[in-house]
């Protein structure tokens, strides 16, 4: 039987996702991201779920590529990283990441089809891809909607590293915190987004991910519609009301402990 690598974990409303494989630097071996895949599925099939945390074990958020199974076959069934990046992306529950230690290529991919990515300031990420001989090509389509162009470019052409200074300036990162203050960080901005509705909050993301098409006209009206519906939903009526009534609404009420 495989060991596990990945292991999920309940606290209230967040739940943790743990990469749990520090001999190979949390690589995207194929246990992995079977592993990983499974855990996020479980954790969105949950109804009491509002926050995801993903996190790591080990001085290596996650090392990119499993470069030992380079040029073999997945087995059928084994989620992609294409897979596991669409999933993180369209998630309707917020994704944090929490990186305590290095990424490198897929796992700063990784980290930036979350929703926040919270760091330790003294984290070094690169993407050392055309070092190697490939293409950061997977990855640069979050890391595209997420970072400043000019960096990215200069990044990955040089594959040179780059500190958590840097990456918060460039918008890979949202928050740096000193090693000992990392967790408390994680847990602040996961209160903030536990204070929005779980349906606001999915509607926001998919805005956010996928904005509406067709020009200034048609993007205006479907956002209308859109704003309609939540002002009118029982979660718009209930915020309102609350607010008035001077009181946290009761999804903030009803947080499991």
């Amino acid at each position: 039987m495989s060991a596990d690598v990945v292991h999920l974990g309940r606290a209230g409303a967040v739940v943790t996702i743990t990469l749990d494989s520090p001999a190979n630097r949390n690589a995207l071996s194929r246990l992995l991201r079977t592993q990983l895949g499974a855990r996020l599925a479980d954790a969105l099939a949950d109804p009491a779920t509002r926050v995801i945390l993903l996190t790591h074990t080990g001085p290596v958020f996650c090392a990119g590529a499993d470069l030992t199974e380079a040029g073999t076959p997945d087995e059928p069934g084994t989620p992609d990283l294409p897979a596991l990046l669409t999933t993180l992306w369209h998630s309707p529950v917020p994704v944090v990441a929490r990186l305590a230690g290095t990424a490198r290529g897929g796992g700063v991919g990784l980290a930036a089809a979350c929703d926040l990515v919270v760091a330790a300031d003294t984290v070094t990420f690169a993407f050392p891809e055309v070092r190697l001989g490939v293409v950061p090509a997977v990855i640069s389509a979050p890391l595209r909607r997420r970072v400043a162009p000019h960096a990215l470019h200069a990044l990955f052409l040089t594959g040179e590293p780059f500190d958590a200074a840097r990456a918060r300036e460039i918008g890979l990162l949202d928050a740096a915190a000193p090693p000992d203050l990392l967790d408390s960080e994680v847990r602040r901005l996961a209160d903030m987004v536990l204070r929005g509705a779980p349906g606001a909050l999915a509607t926001t993301k998919a805005l956010l991910r996928d904005p509406p098409v067709g020009g200034l006209a048609a993007e205006l009206a479907e956002l209308g519609r859109v704003s309609h519906e939540h002002f009118t939903s029982a979660e718009g009526r209930e915020g309102v009301r609350a607010r008035a009534e001077g009181r946290d609404p009761a999804w903030v009420q009803e947080l499991p402990g």
